[in-house]
């Protein structure tokens, strides 16, 4: 399943932040023509990239376009929502530090089942979420958790688990006249 453009403002809606003017603004903030936000805010390219990797590990394997949804995710919310978006680079900036003094390499340049490894050894998958807790906590609110709500309140992550219209989303007239499971 393809992660879309769409997806990344359906999420970001279903996140609080205001999509309706400024999704024109945030579907052409990477066209390619070299205006992209080049690490002004507090999630530069690096953080991105960071965030990104970390979707590829907490993403099933069937969904594809994984980068480019977490970075128009994270970047909208960074634009929208200033505060969020500086506890996201903190909490990415703890996975880089971990797994520099664990394994020598920032999180983005594991392999999968390294960087799946480091997010369970620092306890990632299981701790309390808490935006104000210890590092680890951190991470589970920032960047787990926010990674995985993006996708699953998006329509093609609903999808994956059987929820075709995410909450507010309203799914055309035949979503509405067919019965559940039809």
């Amino acid at each position: 399943m393809q992660l879309t453009r769409r997806d990344a403002l359906a999420a970001l809606s279903a996140a609080g932040v205001a999509v309706g003017g400024g999704g024109a603004v945030l579907l052409g903030a990477d066209d390619g023509d070299g205006d992209r936000d080049d690490g002004d805010g507090p999630l530069d390219d690096g953080k991105l990239k960071t965030l990104a990797a970390a979707g590829e590990v907490l993403y099933p394997e069937a969904v594809e376009g994984v980068e480019e949804f977490v970075t128009r995710y994270a970047e909208g919310r960074a634009r929208n929502q200033p505060d969020h978006a500086a506890g996201m680079a903190e909490a990415v900036a703890y996975v880089d530090d971990y797994c520099r003094s664990w394994f020598d390499r920032r999180f983005a340049a594991l392999d999968g089942s390294t960087r799946e490894s480091a997010l369970r050894r620092m306890n990632a998958d299981a701790v309390e979420p808490d935006p104000e807790g210890s590092d680890v906590q951190r991470v589970r609110y920032y960047v787990v958790n926010e990674l995985l709500y993006a996708l699953y309140s998006s329509p093609t992550g609903g999808e994956l688990v059987g929820i075709e219209n995410p909450q507010g989303h309203p799914g055309g007239t035949t979503s509405y006249q067919r019965g559940p499971g039809q």
